[in-house]
């Protein structure tokens, strides 16, 4: 386990990630992993480089126990290049996302109660959006998600992405998408951060980062105090040891440029992000820097976390938060090929 130590930070501190566990089943990127009840669902992605026929699985992982196993339900999608989100307590929702052969908007959730996949139906009046692949699925309650990234099929790429609201009616297992008549740049494989903006008149803000050759986040939505009732997961000691590593680096206006199919996680006012390919190189283009972003000041500044062990280097993998502590899963390894089966741990010495 290599320590890579903060860009202009002091002697002594530093992160690390730590296998926690190995199973073959867990080896996949461009998947979505979404926590539920204490368990990681991971749904789909690649099991190797170079293929474009996506899986159709479900697996549950532990973290507890530290196990993983095939969830037997039927009717999984084939899907890659997809979000998910929880509503309600029960469905995983799996939005959008390739199926080996063109980009999709659909809905489909897994129902864990009756551990059963369903095909959402739209609505009359759903607008959706051309074909969805590398987009953000952002949870803004339990009838409503909000959609970024470029839309288009195989042969069309549109020069802007745009925003829509995806309302869900899990009762009647209906979903309607509704375009917000606004754009941002032309995104693919970016993250979407939904904060809590600093100041005297507090609110939230759906950030974008990566996805294109820019070192700027783009707001994709604003809410007054009160409008976003979602309640964040509690990660005190997280945070703090979060805290305590940014005053040891030098924080930055400018974030990382041109970084895409990395991670995000939201832990209290910090967005971490890590890994990803950079559009900047024509080589060695897979990454393995840690990013955090921190809005506890206005205006809020980054802070990099360079790392030299080439092992860590991951593309079109997942974080997830549970029991304050930050979990890294699947993955795109150094070749760009070589999905990894570990799970790893944050791990942050100050």
């Amino acid at each position: 386990m290599a320590v890579a130590a903060p860009h202009g930070g002091t002697e002594g501190s530093g992160w690390a990630w730590r296998p926690v566990a190995r199973n073959a089943l867990l080896a996949r990127a461009f998947h979505s992993c979404t926590e539920l009840r204490g368990r990681f669902y991971l749904v789909g992605g690649l099991l190797a480089g170079g293929t474009k026929e996506p899986s159709s699985d479900t697996v549950a992982f532990d973290p507890a126990g530290g196990q993983a196993v095939r969830v037997e339900a039927p009717g999984g999608p084939r899907r890659s290049h997809h979000d998910a989100a929880l509503v309600g307590g029960r469905w995983l929702c799996v939005v959008g996302g390739w199926d080996g052969s063109r980009r999709l908007a659909a809905v489909a959730a897994l129902d864990t109660d009756r551990g059963m996949w369903e095909t959402w139906t739209a609505t009359p009046g759903n607008c959706p959006p051309a074909g969805l692949s590398s987009h953000t699925c952002t949870r803004l309650s339990d009838r409503e998600l909000r959609v970024t990234g470029r839309e288009g099929g195989t042969r069309t790429q549109r020069r802007y992405g745009s925003i829509y609201t995806l309302k869900l009616d899990p009762g009647a297992r209906t979903y309607c998408y509704k375009e917000e008549g606004c754009h941002t740049a032309s995104r693919s494989g970016h993250c979407a951060a939904l904060l809590q903006t600093p100041g005297p008149h507090p609110g939230h803000e759906l950030l974008l980062f990566g996805g294109c050759n820019s070192t700027e986040p783009e707001v994709a939505g604003h809410w007054s105090f009160g409008k976003i009732k979602e309640e964040p997961p509690v990660a005190p000691h997280l945070m703090e040891k979060l805290a305590r590593l940014v005053s040891s680096g030098q924080g930055s206006r400018q974030g990382p440029r041109g970084l895409r199919h990395h991670s995000c996680s939201v832990v209290g006012p910090f967005a971490v992000l890590f890994g990803g390919e950079t559009l900047t190189r024509t080589r060695d283009t897979i990454c393995n820097d840690l990013y955090i972003y921190d809005t506890r000041k206005s205006p809020p500044l980054w802070f990099h976390f360079p790392c030299a062990d080439s092992g860590l280097k991951r593309v079109g993998h997942r974080t997830c938060l549970w029991n304050d502590h930050l979990y890294l899963v699947g993955g795109f390894g150094e070749d760009g090929k070589t999905a990894s089966p570990q799970v790893c741990i944050l791990d942050l010495f100050v």
